[in-house]
């Protein structure tokens, strides 16, 4: 398990328990400081003070568990329209949008691809770039954005 899963998961009832979703966490390491970016969710949208009362408390669960030896930053915020992707089960909600993929090593000569996501075939995911439709193994995935509609 990646260490922003290991952070996600350990994050995760702390921010339940304030009444958030967990959308991600992306674990960042810039050599002796790192930075953990914890993105959260609600039906109601977040706001300002919703980031800071769950970095409060999620800082503390980070202090007793220390899973990161090091300074490092803590930054709490909502995904946003141009929202990251870190599960499969989030993509459903985006099909018919554009996204933009990088891969951890290169599929057909390339890592990077922007097209309409189609959908799902199993652990697959389906993109549609220009005339040609892509089944990108979601584990072969480094990272995913939702592209904001212009």
């Amino acid at each position: 398990m990646a260490r922003d899963q290991k952070i996600a998961a350990l994050l995760a009832p702390t921010v339940e328990a304030l009444g958030f979703d967990l959308w991600g966490v992306e674990y960042l390491s810039q050599g002796r400081h790192s930075l953990i970016r914890v993105y959260i969710e609600h039906p109601n949208g977040i706001s300002v003070d919703d980031c800071a009362s769950v970095s409060e408390q999620v800082s503390g669960v980070l202090d007793v568990e220390d899973p990161i030896s090091g300074e490092y930053t803590l930054e709490v915020s909502s995904p946003g329209v141009d929202r990251p992707l870190f599960r499969l089960g989030q993509y459903p909600a985006y099909v018919g949008e554009t996204i933009e993929l990088r891969l951890r090593s290169a599929f057909d000569g390339k890592r990077k691809f922007k097209g309409v996501l189609t959908g799902l075939e199993g652990d697959d995911v389906v993109i549609q770039v220009d005339d040609h439709e892509y089944l990108l193994p979601y584990d072969t995935i480094e990272k995913a954005r939702v592209q904001l509609r212009i």
